[in-house]
C-alpha cells in the first residue's frame, strides 16, 4: 500500500520523469531515490515535507543519511529531524558514532515525548559501536587516493618506491575525478580508479551510482579489497553482454559472475548498491533486490590465491562520466 501511495505521489508531481515506474512496485531503496529527486526538484515546501514523511517509512540508511544532509536547511530541518527519528526509533541497528551525533544534534527539534525516547535510545546504544562511516563528504577528495598498480605489485614495492608512485597516482586521480554538486564524478578518458586511503577486511558498503545517459559506452564498477569487481553496466550494450544487468561479480570464472536478475533503473537515473563482504564471499543488493547471494569473489590478479584478506575499496569507471554519492562503509 505504501509503495502504491508513493508511486501515485511521484506521478502526481512528475508524471513524465516517473511514468516508467507505473508497472513496478518500488523497493524502499527506489522510493528514496525517487523521493529525493522530488525534494530537490520542487520549490513547494509542503511537497518537500510530504516527500520527507514518506521517505521516513522506507527505513533505509540512505534515507537517514539524506535527511541528515537537510538539517542545515532552515525550512526542512524540522521535517528532516522527524524523518531521522522515525527511522532510528524503528532501526536501533543503525547505531554508530555518526548516528549518535546526529540524534544528539536533533534533540531540540523533537517533541517532548520524542526527546525522552531519543535519550533512552542514546543511553541504550553501544557507545563503542563505530557503525556506518561516511567515505565521501561531498565537498572534496579527503580520504581518497589514486591507484598504484594492483595489490600484488604494490606489495613488492619498497616504501620509497610506493610513496613516489602514489604521488604520481594522486596527481592523475585529481585530473580524472572531481567533486561536482556534492557528487563524486569521473571525468577521465582512460582507465583510472579512485581508492580509499584505508584498507578494509569484512564490511558492508552502501553506494549510489549513475551512468551518463549521453556517454559513449559507459562502464563502471566497485573493486572490493583491491580486486575487480561488482559490475556497473549500461544494459543497452548487448554487444558486450551488459543485458544481464549490474551487480554481478564480473571477473569471476569458476564462481557465478552474473546477477540473478536485472534490477537497473533507467539509464541516467540513480541506483543503490548494498554490498556485504565476509571472508571470500560477497552478497549484493541492487536497488533493494538481492542479485548476488554469498558468492566467492575470485582473485583476478592471481587466480591461484584467494582474495586478499584486507585491502582498499575502489570506484572504477571508463568510457564516459560516472557519478557516485552517499558512500558509507561499516566494518564487520
Amino acid at each position: 500500500m505504501k509503495s502504491k501511495l508513493i508511486i501515485s505521489f511521484l506521478l502526481l508531481l512528475a508524471p513524465c520523469s516517473f511514468s516508467h515506474m507505473r508497472a513496478q512496485v518500488l523497493t524502499p531503496e527506489n522510493q528514496v531515490i525517487a523521493l529525493r529527486h522530488i525534494i530537490e526538484q520542487t520549490r513547494d515546501q509542503k511537497q518537500q515535507e510530504a516527500a520527507l514523511k514518506l521517505m521516513a517509512n522506507t527505513g533505509t540508511y540512505q534515507a537517514l543519511a539524506y535527511a541528515t544532509s537537510l538539517l542545515k536547511d532552515e525550512y526542512l530541518a524540522y521535517p528532516a529531524a522527524q524523518t531521522i527519528w522515525t527511522i532510528l526509533s524503528n532501526h536501533p541497528e543503525y547505531n554508530g558514532k555518526e548516528t549518535r551525533q546526529t540524534l544528539t544534534y536533533i534533540l531540540p527539534l523533537l517533541k517532548a515525548g520524542q526527546r525522552r525516547d531519543a535519550r533512552i535510545w542514546l543511553n541504550n546504544a553501544n557507545q563503542n559501536e563505530e557503525g556506518f562511516v561516511c567515505l565521501f563528504n561531498g565537498k572534496d577528495l579527503d580520504g581518497w587516493k589514486g591507484l598504484v598498480e594492483n595489490p600484488i605489485k604494490r606489495g613488492k614495492m619498497s616504501s620509497s618506491e610506493l610513496a613516489e608512485a602514489q604521488k604520481k597516482a594522486d596527481e592523475l586521480m585529481k585530473k580524472d575525478w572531481i567533486v561536482e554538486n556534492g557528487e563524486l564524478v569521473y571525468i577521465g578518458h582512460g582507465w583510472d580508479n579512485i581508492c580509499t586511503v584505508k584498507d578494509y577486511a569484512d564490511f558492508e558498503l552502501l553506494v549510489d551510482w549513475r551512468l551518463d545517459p549521453n556517454g559513449k559506452e559507459p562502464d563502471a564498477g566497485v573493486y572490493l579489497r583491491g580486486a575487480p569487481q561488482v559490475q556497473i553496466w549500461d544494459i543497452r550494450r548487448t554487444n558486450v553482454g551488459a543485458q544481464v544487468g549490474s551487480g554481478g561479480l564480473y571477473n569471476n570464472q569458476k564462481n557465478p559472475s552474473k546477477p540473478t536478475s536485472v534490477e537497473d533503473n533507467k539509464l541516467g537515473e540513480w541506483n543503490t548498491f548494498r554490498i556485504i563482504m565476509k571472508g571470500e564471499k560477497v552478497t549484493v543488493w541492487l536497488n533493494g533486490v538481492k542479485v548476488v547471494d554469498d558468492v566467492v569473489l575470485e582473485n583476478y590478479w592471481d587466480r591461484k590465491q584467494p582474495i586478499f584478506p584486507k585491502e582498499q575499496i575502489e570506484m572504477q569507471a571508463h568510457g564516459s562520466r560516472c557519478y557516485f554519492r552517499n558512500i558509507y562503509v561499516k566494518e564487520l
